[in-house]
C-alpha cells in the first residue's frame, strides 16, 4: 500500500461500488493466506526455538523455570497488547479513520503513549516486589525462578506495543508486517541457544542468556512495525482531537480484557497452579500435592504444540475477520455473510486438527521432543538445588517418562482447538458490534469453571488435569457465545447452507480421523526416533490427502475459499480492506 497523499482522498471514503459481502469474501481469504502463510512461518520458528530450548533446559526445574519467566510478558501482550486492547481498538480507529484521518492519528498517538506509560509503570512494580521476594527468600529453586521473570518483565511493554502498532497495520490492510515480527523474537533466541551450546555456557546461565536475547528482539520487532507506519500514521503531540473516542477504547478495555483473554488468564492460571511445587510447596490444600518440578515445562511446551494449528489457521481467521466485521456492522447482511463465512472456516481448519492432534500426540510430543532423551532418568539440569549451581550437561532434553506425560497433556488440549479458534471469532463479533460485556460475563463464568476444575482434575489426571479444564472450559465457552450470538446480534446466524456446511465438515473430518487412526494402528511400532518420525509423517499426508481429497469431492466451499482469488476485472469494494 502506498503513502496516504493528503490530496487525494482517503480510501474508506470513496464509496462501495460492488455488492455487499462480495468483496470482502476475497479479502477474508486474501487475509488467512498472508497472515496463515507468515504466521506458519513464525510458527515454524518458534517451534525450532522451543525444540532447541527444550533440550538445552530440559524438564525440570530449568525447564520450567524458564516457561514461566516467558509466560508473564506473553500474558500481557495477548492482553494488553494483540488481546484486549487490540479489540477495543480497532472498531473505533477504523470508525474515526474513516471520517477523519488526523483524529486516527491522534487516537492511535493516545493509544500508544498511554500503552506505554501503563506497561512501564506495571514492570517497574512487579519488579520491586519480585525483587523483595527475592531478597528475604531462602528458596534458592524459587529465586532462580523469580530472577529469571525479572530479567524477561522488560518484554512486557516491547510486545504490548508492537502488538497494538499491528492493528493499526491490520486497520490499513498490511497484515504480513505484524504476522511476521515474532520471527524476529524466535530467530534471536534461536542464535543466542545455539550460541550458548557452542560456548559449552552452563545450562541455567543459558536460561538467562536466551531470555535477555528475548528482550533485546522485542524492541526490533517495535522497529519493524513503526517502519511499516511510516507514511501512513502521524504520531501526534497533540491529541485532544481523541479524548472522545480514546475514552471509548478505554470504557472497552477491561469487559475486553475479560472476554477475550479467557483462554490466556486460564493459561496463566495453569502454569501457577504448575508452579506451585517451586514457588509455594508440595502441599495444596493440606495434601501432597500430585505436581512436581517438570510439571510447567510439560504443560507449556504442549500448548506450544496445540497453539501451533490454533495460531497459524484459528487466530488467522479471527484476525482477518475483525476488520471486515467492524466495517459491516452497520449492515445486518453483510455482517452475517462475514460472520458465517468466518465461523465456517474456523471450524473447517479446527476441527480437523483437534482430531488429528489427539490422535498423532504421541508421535508427535516424541519426534519434536525425543530423540535426546535416553531412558527415564532425568538429566543433570533438572535435579532441584544442586543442579542450579552445577548445571553443563547440555541437549540431553526430556526423559522418555516426561515425553509420555507431555503426551498425556497435549490429548486434554487436542480436542477443543475448534472450540478456541470459534471462540476467537465470536468474541470479535460481539466486539465489532460494541458490545463488550456480554463475552466478558460469559469469560468470568469460564474462568472460575476453568479454576474448579483445575483442582477437581489435578488429582487424578497431575499435569493433564489442567489440560482438560481448559478444553472443557473452551467448548463451554463456544457453546455459551454462540447461543447468546443467534439471539442478539446475530439472528439466522446458522441457515441451512452454513447447517449443512458444517455436518459436512464434521464427516470429513471423522474420515480423516479414521484414516490417521488407521496408519497409526496398522504401521509397525517404531523402536527408533526416526521410525516414529515416519509413522508420524505418514499420518500426517495420509490425514492431508483424505481431508483435501474428500473437501475437493464434495466441493466444500471452504476449501474453495482458502484458495480464491478476486478475478482480474473485478472492482472490490474500497471500503474492504486491501492487502500487499
Amino acid at each position: 500500500m502506498n503513502a496516504i497523499d493528503p490530496n487525494t482522498p482517503h480510501p474508506a471514503k470513496v464509496p462501495a461500488t460492488s455488492t455487499p459481502g462480495h468483496g470482502s469474501s476475497h479479502a477474508l481469504a486474501a487475509a488467512v493466506r498472508i497472515i496463515s502463510g507468515l504466521t506458519l512461518l513464525s510458527r515454524f520458528s518458534g517451534l525450532a526455538r522451543d525444540i532447541i530450548t527444550a533440550r538445552l533446559f530440559g524438564g525440570g526445574l530449568l525447564g520450567s523455570a524458564f516457561r514461566a519467566a516467558y509466560a508473564a510478558p506473553n500474558l500481557f501482550r495477548r492482553l494488553f497488547g494483540e488481546g484486549a486492547l487490540t479489540a477495543a481498538f480497532m472498531p473505533e480507529y477504523t470508525r474515526v479513520l474513516k471520517a477523519d484521518k488526523s483524529a486516527a492519528d491522534a487516537l492511535a498517538s493516545l493509544v500508544v503513549y498511554g500503552l506505554c506509560a501503563t506497561t512501564a509503570v506495571i514492570v517497574l512494580v512487579l519488579e520491586l516486589l519480585l525483587f523483595a521476594v527475592i531478597t528475604f527468600s531462602d528458596n534458592p529453586e524459587r529465586d532462580l525462578s523469580l530472577k529469571l521473570m525479572m530479567v524477561m518483565l522488560p518484554m512486557m511493554p516491547a510486545v504490548c506495543l508492537t502488538a497494538i502498532l499491528g492493528g493499526v497495520l491490520q486497520v490499513h490492510g498490511k497484515f504480513g508486517v505484524p504476522a511476521a515480527a515474532p520471527i524476529l523474537l524466535n530467530v534471536s533466541q534461536i542464535a543466542a541457544a545455539v550460541l550458548c551450546v557452542v560456548l559449552h555456557v552452563s545450562a541455567e546461565r543459558s536460561t538467562f542468556a536466551v531470555g535477555a536475547a528475548a528482550v533485546a528482539a522485542s524492541l526490533l520487532q517495535i522497529v519493524w512495525c513503526l517502519a511499516a507506519l511510516r507514511g501512513r500514521v502521524v504520531w501526534a503531540r497533540a491529541i485532544s482531537a481523541a479524548r472522545g473516542s480514546g475514552r471509548t477504547v478505554f470504557r472497552r478495555f477491561l469487559p475486553v480484557v475479560i472476554g477475550l483473554g479467557t483462554l490466556q488468564l486460564n493459561t496463566m492460571l495453569d502454569t501457577l497452579i504448575a508452579m506451585w511445587p517451586t514457588w509455594v510447596g508440595h502441599t495444596m490444600l493440606g495434601h501432597p500435592v500430585t505436581l512436581d518440578e517438570s510439571s510447567n515445562a510439560l504443560l507449556s511446551y504442549a500448548q506450544t504444540i496445540y497453539q501451533f494449528p490454533l495460531g497459524v489457521f484459528g487466530i488467522a481467521v479471527a484476525t482477518a475477520v475483525f476488520p471486515l466485521l467492524s466495517r459491516s456492522a452497520s449492515d445486518p447482511e453483510a455482517f452475517l455473510a462475514n460472520l458465517r463465512r468466518g465461523l465456517r472456516l474456523s471450524l473447517f481448519i479446527g476441527l480437523p486438527a483437534s482430531i488429528g492432534l489427539f490422535i498423532v500426540r504421541s508421535d508427535l510430543v516424541h519426534t519434536i521432543f525425543g530423540g535426546g532423551a535416553t531412558g527415564d532418568a532425568a538429566s543433570p539440569a533438572v535435579e532441584g538445588a544442586s543442579a542450579i549451581a552445577t548445571a553443563t550437561a547440555l541437549w540431553d532434553g526430556f526423559s522418555n517418562a516426561e515425553l509420555l506425560r507431555m503426551a498425556a497433556v497435549l490429548a486434554g488440549f487436542a480436542p477443543a482447538v475448534w472450540a478456541y479458534s470459534l471462540n476467537h471469532v465470536f468474541s470479535r463479533a460481539f466486539y465489532a458490534k460494541g458490545d463488550t460485556t456480554t463475552p466478558m460475563r460469559v469469560a468470568i463464568a469460564m474462568v472460575l469453571l476453568n479454576l474448579t476444575l483445575n483442582f477437581v482434575l489435578i488429582w487424578p489426571l497431575k499435569e493433564a488435569g489442567l489440560a482438560w479444564a481448559t478444553a472443557i472450559s473452551a467448548t463451554v465457552q463456544c457453546g455459551v457465545l454462540f447461543t447468546i450470538c443467534r439471539r442478539s446480534i446475530a439472528p439466522g446466524l446458522i441457515d441451512r447452507e452454513t447447517a449443512t456446511a458444517a455436518l459436512r465438515t464434521i464427516l470429513l473430518s471423522l474420515l480423516m480421523g479414521a484414516a490417521v487412526w488407521a496408519v497409526v494402528t496398522w504401521f509397525p511400532t517404531p523402536s527408533t526416533w526416526w521410525g516414529t518420525a515416519l509413522r508420524l509423517a505418514a499420518s500426517v499426508v495420509v490425514g492431508g490427502v483424505v481431508y483435501s481429497g474428500l473437501a475437493l469431492a464434495l466441493r466444500s466451499p471452504e476449501f474453495r475459499w482458502l484458495r480464491e482469488r478476486a478475478p482480474k476485472g473485478t472492482a472490490v469494494p474500497t471500503d474492504a480492506v486491501s492487502f500487499e
